[in-house]
């Protein structure tokens, strides 16, 4: 019999892990001594196993990991297969390297084990809260670690947690790691488990123990807790070096910690002031400008860019003047304009809405797209609105009155209710325009629509009446999106699919415990008149008590002799049959289906191709009805439970097991959606489909980018009828009424008959349509209005002619209708875009608009879905005005969110903004969010790009304000941007690239290239302007300062200046307007008499006009940045940072020769020499040159000699030479082991070599300096 030494302290959980693992041996259990194990064993820690009952050394197991698995090999408690017996040394793993050090380190301090560290042991317990969230989050859809019984994964990780949850884990905590005291509390219940634990106290407050030591024995959990080397499988080489190195870490902290503690008894030395890290400015607007007037720019521009001063004054300005509106500088709008017209409406933001990224993404898309259009001269309107959002409005109100009077709407009753909602939104609906003027929208307010504003509301009306007239708009009773919390039907875009992989618990409003899903129940159904069953599994074991049919496919040869069969159920007389139908896999369980027609959309179909009874068991509640007791009027999920136990007493049920599934939840009130039969109004849209897809087709309407086309089709061509009521109060109140007749001759009719609804303007036009339906006199008419609102769509739908008065004809209908462009998200295409299509196609005959252009979903920095849970959900006004990280966290302690979910988001905020967003702008963030509108689905959101086109406005002012510094007070623009033939060779580049920016930006405004538009505006202002125009111009304006003769060139370099500061300016408004403006505002006036009073309505410069692009000029330019970019390379390897030298540029022939000397000055400039002298291939160089070859017509060499310590530099360099050699030589010798490829990760395996790659290069560079030094020594 093999003999098992444990530690008789009752805290010793690794002991207790082997004496546990020993329970489940029931036929091979080891004798239990608790003292200390013979000499003769070689074992120095307990627990230990000796395997021969003669104490022989060789065969004895040391420490717990080693013996509990032994033992659970023993007792079949290690894995039923290969797979899972992995799966327990992973979590073995888990326990023994996660787990077990912080547990000690919160408890061992509590037992007087170790010293109390108040911060420390703090620092320790986040730590262990840390890693039992991953266990918590692991256990969710789990009842065990591995498989569905308690194995030695459960046994290692319970007793690893056993001491914080006896002393450390209190009530709290508990409840926080709910998923992990469930599992906790059923193993220690095992009777395994209770044997060795007994009764397990569960810690009530965290505060030292006293724990009572059997007195024969002096030992601790912590003396006990070290495993010897021999615990586990036999350790490999790396192991080995692995466990060196830790012990190795262990002993500095060791002498970290010793050294600390030295400190602090010496007296405190005096500290150093650490220079001040540089934030970036905040610059506030004093002057006392009134709203909507001009802003003062007379004042000098303060030294460096800031938000907060440019954004000021400016939008009440450009709202007061009317600049947005389409009427600026015109008669009347129905003036012909030769320019043409361009008409936009927002997609309108719901009224209960704050800004998000996706908002500020269309708005800096459309904004930049309208002013562009303004100022390219045409009739431009940008229509506001905003929509009533019925779901979400209503719950926000209902909400806030239960809140603040504990009311409920039918407590108010549906008048009193709806004026509450009126009442919130005139307080509270108007926050979303405001954030829209942050982003500097150029909207026209005095069109601002609100979808139940009476205009809108007489249209939507109107369009209904029309649309029911004519037959499409009809009655039916089908299966809907029913929402139990809200009582109403909800469209499929408020439905939010949660993929479950597995068992999952989930909230469900209205129950106090988490609801079980992705399980797959089996039961069975007898067949009549036989012995034989059925075998069916459903996902929701409470619908089987509307099942009225169970299906097979018609090709199963394992049922064929069911035909014409039935099946009984068994909780009612109900007969079923077995149908035959091709919808149902064969290979799917076992190729049997049980059939709820009234609950399930594909059942559904199935009852009514083989006419099967349809029968309801949820009310609008989401109670049980026709049902038979005891199940009558019980809540659905508490039926889930109740269903399933009676078919087990029944012996009708066969197994559940995980099932990967989706759950459709509710976006409004986090209900699980319930497929439900309900009489509701529906538009058939088979035709209108056919007319929007035939449009694209025809090529009428176009969609941008392309790849979108496939959806559009696919849904157009498939398209189902539109469910358009809502059982809410707050919206458009359907114009239907139900027919009542007084009269015997006509038979009463039913709520779902089409023939006894009829809809009208008024209910006296409705009573007269209805009298001359059924011939009867008026008075024989009773009318009873339809309850229930419109979806919110159905008002969207007509928005684009809606907002200018359709039905009516109006002068704005006729001038904007149809629009030009409508631009959204592609996730919206079909909920929004189709049906604005076909409804504009059926009501006015034309389509709303010619282009449509769909943008990109806007995701974080990890390319992850925008999720409050995740914490990457941003407000733009943060990213405008800046935010710090404690901000952050408030924002999600005000939330919704639960308190693991809140903690979780405050980790990814922690690591994603570790101190928090800085302000950016919103210019800044227009521009990020425009360069990152490629054509595909996702954006990948960083925000520190944003706050690199912050600084990239720092460069336009600090360059503006230089630019100005240099044009001087007196200086006076040339009437017409022109070329006067005296411009230098710098002046002429400039100007090319700057024609060159204009037909880029003309084009990728066309094309909706928003990327290519923003990087060429980027590329000419700080590559081409700044970094060597104006470089390259300072000699210019020195020299002119200094010597006469000069300043006619000084003069005409002005004008160059000012015209690609002027131009560059008008290219960048739509894109950046506020310090667009700020900068337009301080330059001086071509036509100062003339000029339009503001940027935003200045002419967009156009090819036509800056025509002097110049392929030569550009060629020359490109050859001599190659050789100012190869000089200042050289300068830079031999550390020239503030030394002129001399440069000796070899050119291959006289042409090349000719070219140096043309741009000899603009050489000199750039790269910082003293001087710059041309050779010919034949001309000797100076001794004493580093050498660099910058192209195949041009070498350089920059004289060093004189300028450096030679021997020296050869000294620093070898010694460079030697760390890039022991650098190399470690990476080749770590990359060529032979189990380098197969356990390091791909992505660490691209990064050594390109490691390699960097430092053979560097040392190759290294060594040819170093030879290039000792030659000239």
């Amino acid at each position: 019999m093999a003999t098992l030494y444990v530690s008789p302290h009752p805290d010793d959980f690794k002991s207790l892990l082997a004496l546990i693992a020993a329970e489940f041996c029931s036929s091979s259990r080891p004798r239990i001594l608790t003292e200390e194990p013979p000499a003769s064993l070689n074992s120095r820690f307990r627990p230990a196993l000796s395997l021969n009952a003669s104490g022989d050394g060789d065969a004895v197991l040391n420490g717990a990991s080693a013996v509990s698995w032994y033992l659970a090999l023993q007792g079949k408690k290690a894995g039923a297969d290969a797979k899972q017996q992995s799966q327990v040394w992973q979590w073995l793993s888990f326990a023994d390297n996660e787990l077990t050090p912080q547990s000690c380190a919160v408890v061992f301090p509590l037992m007087g084990v170790t010293a109390v560290d108040k911060k420390a042991q703090h620092g320790s317990r986040a730590e262990l809260m840390r890693v039992l969230k991953v266990l918590d989050k692991a256990l969710e859809p789990r009842t065990f670690l591995v498989g569905e019984c308690v194995t030695l994964a459960d046994m290692a990780v319970a007793a690893a947690v056993l001491l914080p949850f006896k002393y450390v884990l209190e009530p709290s905590d508990r409840k926080v790691l709910t998923n992990v005291t469930r599992w906790f509390t059923t193993c220690i219940n095992q009777p395994q488990f209770l044997k060795v634990l007994g009764k397990v106290p569960l810690c009530e407050k965290m505060v030292p123990v006293t724990v009572k030591t059997p007195a024969a024995t002096n030992s601790s959990p912590a003396a006990e807790s070290g495993d010897a080397t021999t615990n586990g499988p036999p350790k490999t080489e790396a192991q080995l070096k692995k466990e060196a190195k830790k012990r190795e870490k262990l002993e500095k902290f060791q002498q970290k910690k010793e050294m600390e503690a030295k400190k602090k008894t010496l007296p405190p030395a005096e500290k150093k002031a650490k220079p001040e890290k540089k934030e970036l400015g905040v610059i506030t607007y004093t002057s006392s400008t009134a709203s909507g007037e001009k802003k003062d720019v007379a004042c000098p521009l303060p030294d460096s860019y800031s938000p907060q001063y440019v954004e000021a004054a400016w939008y009440p300005w450009w709202e007061k003047q009317g600049f947005f509106k389409p009427e600026y500088g015109r008669k009347s709008i129905m003036d012909q304009n030769p320019r043409g017209m361009f008409m936009i409406c927002i997609p309108p933001p719901n009224v209960t809405g704050s800004l998000h990224l996706g908002h500020a993404l269309t708005n800096a898309i459309q904004d930049s797209l309208t002013r562009w259009h303004r100022m390219r001269g045409e009739t431009t309107l940008w229509n506001p609105g905003c929509d009533h959002a019925g779901i979400a409005t209503q719950v926000v109100v209902e909400k806030k009155l239960m809140r603040e009077r504990g009311l409920s709407r039918h407590d108010l009753g549906r008048e009193s209710f709806v004026q509450e909602v009126w009442k919130w939104k005139n307080e509270k609906g108007d926050r979303i325009y405001h954030q829209l003027k942050m982003l500097g929208s150029s909207l026209d307010w005095d069109r601002a629509c609100f979808t139940m504003d009476p205009k809108m509301s007489y249209a939507v009306q109107e369009a209904f009446i029309r649309m029911h007239d004519e037959g499409v708009i009809y009655r039916s009773k089908r299966l809907v999106n029913w929402s139990c919390r809200l009582n109403s039907a909800i469209s499929d875009i408020e439905v939010d699919k949660k993929e479950l992989t597995g068992r999952t618990l989930l909230p469900v409003p209205g129950y106090k415990e988490k609801v079980e899903f992705g399980v797959l129940v089996s039961f069975a159904y007898k067949v009549d008149g036989t012995d034989e069953e059925v075998i069916v599994a459903t996902t929701r074991i409470e619908t089987m008590l509307g099942d009225t049919a169970v299906a097979v496919h018609p090709g199963d040869p394992r049922y064929q002799h069911l035909k014409g069969k039935m099946v009984l159920h068994p909780f009612c007389d109900r007969k079923m049959p077995v149908v035959f139908d091709d919808f149902v896999d064969m290979s799917f369980g076992t190729g049997a289906v049980k059939i709820t027609p009234a609950h399930d959309h594909n059942d559904y179909e199935v009852g009514v191709r083989h006419n099967l009874t349809f029968i309801n068991i949820l009310d609008e509640n989401g109670l049980l009805i026709n049902v038979p007791a005891p199940f009558l009027g019980m809540k659905r999920f508490e039926a889930r439970k109740a269903v399933l136990q009676a078919l087990t007493d029944r012996g009708q049920f066969k197994e559940i097991k995980d099932n990967p599934m989706v759950v459709p939840v509710c976006s409004r009130s986090k209900d699980i959606v319930e497929p439900l039969m309900k009489p509701q109004w529906y538009v058939s849209c088979a035709e209108m489909g056919k007319q929007a897809a035939d449009a694209v087709r025809d090529g009428q309407l176009k969609i941008i980018p392309d790849h979108h086309l496939k959806t559009w089709f696919n849904w157009m061509d498939n398209i189902r009828d539109w469910c358009i009521s809502r059982q809410l109060w707050w919206g458009h109140r359907i114009p239907a009424y139900f027919i009542t007749v007084t009269d015997g001759s006509v038979k009463p009719g039913e709520d779902v008959d089409g023939h006894y609804w009829v809809s009208g303007r008024s209910e006296e036009e409705a009573r007269e349509k209805a009298a001359k339906r059924f011939n009867v006199p008026v008075d024989k008419i009773s009318l009873r209005q339809d309850e229930d609102v419109l979806d919110t769509w159905f008002s969207s739908g007509i928005f684009p002619f809606s907002i200018f008065g359709w039905p009516n004809e109006t002068e704005d209908l006729n001038v904007f209708y149809p629009g030009t462009l409508l631009e959204t998200g592609h996730d919206i295409l079909f909920f929004w875009v189709a049906r604005m299509v076909m409804m504009g196609l059926k009501l006015t005959g034309k389509l709303p608009f010619k282009e449509v252009y769909l943008h990109a979903m806007v995701r974080d920095a990890h390319g992850r879905k925008m999720s409050k849970s995740l914490g990457n959900v941003i407000d733009p006004v943060d990213v405008i005005t800046g935010i710090s990280l404690e901000g952050l966290h408030a924002q999600l302690t005000d939330s919704n969110l639960d308190p693991l979910e809140v903690e979780k988001a405050k980790q990814g905020q922690k690591c994603d903004y570790p101190n928090g967003i800085p302000e950016c702008g919103t210019d800044a963030l227009r521009f990020a969010l425009c360069a990152y509108t490629s054509q595909g689905r996702d954006i990948n959101l960083d925000v520190n790009r944003i706050l690199g086109y912050r600084h990239f406005c720092n460069k336009l002012w600090n360059a503006v304000k230089f630019a100005m510094r240099s044009l001087g007070e007196n200086f006076v623009p040339v009437e017409k941007a022109q070329l006067c033939g005296e411009e230098s060779v710098s002046d002429r580049w400039i100007l090319s690239r700057l024609c060159a920016a204009v037909a880029l930006c003309d084009a990728a405004f066309k094309a909706y290239d928003f990327p290519s538009l923003t990087t060429t505006v980027y590329n000419f202002w700080l590559y081409e302007l700044c970094d060597v125009y104006l470089e390259s111009v300072k000699p210019v304006f020195t020299k002119a300062a200094e010597d006469g003769s000069s300043k006619r060139r000084a003069e005409v370099c002005r004008q160059t200046l000012y015209t690609c500061l002027e131009v560059g300016l008008r290219l960048l408004s739509p894109l950046m307007p506020y310090v667009t403006e700020e900068l337009y505002q301080r330059l001086p006036r071509r036509k100062p008499q003339s000029d339009p009073p503001s940027l935003c309505i200045t002419s967009y410069p156009e090819t036509e006009e800056f025509c002097w692009h110049s392929e030569e000029v550009d060629r020359d330019m490109e050859f001599i940045m190659s050789v100012v970019k190869t000089i200042r390379s050289l300068r830079s390897d031999y550390n020239l940072n503030k030394t002129k030298a001399d440069c000796y540029l070899q050119c291959i022939d006289s042409a090349t020769v000719s070219l140096v000397e043309k741009f000899s000055l603009q050489i000199q400039t750039l790269t910082y020499s003293q001087a710059i002298a041309p050779l010919t291939a034949d001309q000797p160089v100076p001794q004493g040159c580093a050498v660099a070859i910058s192209s195949d017509r041009c070498t350089v060499n920059l004289m060093l000699k004189g300028l450096i310590d030679i021997e020296k530099e050869v000294t620093k360099l070898v010694a460079k030479q030697g760390d890039l050699e022991k650098q190399v030589e470690k990476l080749r010798e770590k990359m060529s082991k032979s189990d380098y490829k197969e356990k390091v990760p791909s992505k660490v395996q691209e990064q050594d070599t390109e490691k390699l790659r960097q430092s053979q290069t560097e040392l190759e560079k290294v060594k040819e300096a170093a030879e290039n030094f000792r030659k000239m020594m």
